[in-house]
């Protein structure tokens, strides 16, 4: 017996063990449970307190650490095939303290010199950067010193929620009237930060809204067209329709309008390229006199909501921040990430939610659509610097106004179909088949144009 109970002393023991290891972990499994739910209950700590008027994004950050992080990150300059920056090594001047840049477009493609003749770009256009250089690269850019531009250019480029409130004494809509005529120097006094949280969120609640007046104004005439009167963005929109309105603020086409430089969305006729053109058409509005051609043209800005709303990504609901600022798990939370980039550099997260596929499957697929977009934007850009050819020549031979105005006209249609895809960040991705038709349409126009000459 005696050795009966040596051998099973060790048994005991090594179950013992293993029984205790067991409960040890399924102790710890517990506990970090409570603990993640805890913390899932509990999405901020309020560290500080937030008011309609903490307009310092680092405020913000020692409420919501995480958020913050992501913020900071939209300083990375990382290239994709058809977009993004790459560091550009400058020395720093007095006039222009920069000693990184992204870029130069103009540089990588000369026929954006001549198509933009006579207009600031022409003197100075690099690829974007991320949120955090939106101001610095607007205030340096060398644009501001060929024209003067009003401080209307502000609304987009910083953080100007709080500005206008101050402006217009509580009210938003005054503060952007009073600060748009201003010359964009004396207006850059007022706003110090890139875009921040107070522009996207209510401190108290956190909830998204819509703090830029020509959005404001621009939704309410596009619903207007559409038979929904008096419509109220921040009463109506749904949370979904938010998480793109947000975005939509500022990332869509525009002009000036009047002595007053008011901020206007050409949405009256709708959201579509022939639509907008229609508008500019009815009001005669033009941008600028073509140096070379003396044509009334127009520089479409970054109409990335126009497009985007003609792509399937649209139609089936989904939002600017399902792939530019996708969800992503940080402990027992889920946070939108708040490093605003290409979906392209973020695909696990971005894409594969939806699309079940490898990474490499939905990049290639992403590119083919860019590459194809690309090609026909070559081929429109060359058919528009013959037809400004065509027209510079017809004039130094002496055609009148008269003879030339049918071509200018279809210059101006060619540029601005062309520009509107030039102009837009996802080269074709957002609406694949509207981009295709949109630069078959500028390569007809320019075609037309020059036919217009023979006569």
């Amino acid at each position: 017996m005696s050795g009966q109970k040596r051998r099973l002393t060790p048994v005991i023991l090594i179950t013992t063990l293993i029984t205790a290891l067991v409960s040890f972990g399924t102790i710890a499994l517990l506990i970090n449970i409570m603990e993640r739910k805890q913390e899932a209950k509990n999405p901020f700590y309020r560290v500080v307190e937030l008011t309609d008027d903490t307009e310092d994004p680092s405020i913000w950050g020692k409420n919501f650490p995480l958020q913050y992080d992501g913020y900071k990150r939209t300083t990375d300059m990382i290239r994709t095939r058809f977009g993004g920056s790459e560091s550009m090594q400058k020395t720093p001047t007095q006039a222009d303290p920069r000693s990184v840049v992204s870029q130069s477009k103009l540089e990588e493609d000369a026929r954006l010199k001549i198509i933009w003749a006579g207009y600031a770009f022409s003197k100075d256009f690099r690829e974007e950067r991320g949120h955090a250089y939106m101001l610095d690269d607007q205030t340096f850019t060398q644009r501001l010193v060929v024209v003067k531009q009003p401080g209307t250019c502000l609304h987009c480029h910083a953080s100007v929620y709080v500005p206008y409130k101050k402006a217009g004494n509580g009210d938003i809509t005054k503060g952007f009237e009073k600060m748009n005529p201003m010359s964009y120097s004396e207006a850059r006094k007022f706003v110090t930060h890139p875009i921040t949280c107070v522009d996207c969120h209510d401190p108290e609640t956190m909830q998204l809204r819509i703090t830029r007046p020509a959005f404001i104004e621009g939704i309410k005439s596009l619903k207007n067209s559409q038979g929904i009167k008096d419509y109220d963005v921040n009463k109506i929109a749904t949370r979904q329709e938010m998480r793109t309105f947000v975005c939509a603020q500022c990332h869509v086409e525009y002009h000036f309008k009047g002595e007053e430089k008011r901020l206007v969305y050409p949405w009256s006729k709708g959201l579509k390229v022939d639509s907008i053109i229609e508008y500019y058409d009815e009001i005669k509005f033009k941008d600028w006199v073509h140096a070379e051609t003396g044509a009334e043209v127009l520089k479409a800005q970054h109409p990335e909501y126009e497009l985007w709303s003609q792509g399937i990504h649209a139609r089936s609901g989904v939002s600017c921040v399902d792939c530019h600022m996708p969800y992503k798990r940080e402990g027992a939370m889920k946070i939108s990430d708040h490093h605003v980039r290409s979906p392209l550099l973020n695909i696990n997260r971005a894409c594969q939610t939806c699309h079940k596929w490898p990474e490499e499957e939905l990049k290639s697929r992403v590119e083919t659509i860019q590459e194809k977009t690309f090609k026909l934007r070559n081929i429109a850009m060359d058919a528009l610097i013959d037809l400004i050819n065509d027209i510079k020549t017809a004039k130094e031979s002496g055609k009148t106004d008269d003879e030339l105005a049918k071509a200018r006209d279809y210059q101006r249609k060619a540029q601005f179909y062309l520009d509107f895809i030039e102009a837009e960040n996802s080269m074709g991705f957002h609406a694949p088949q509207e981009s295709a038709g949109i630069l078959a349409e500028s390569i007809n126009f320019s075609r037309l144009g020059q036919k217009a000459l023979i006569k």
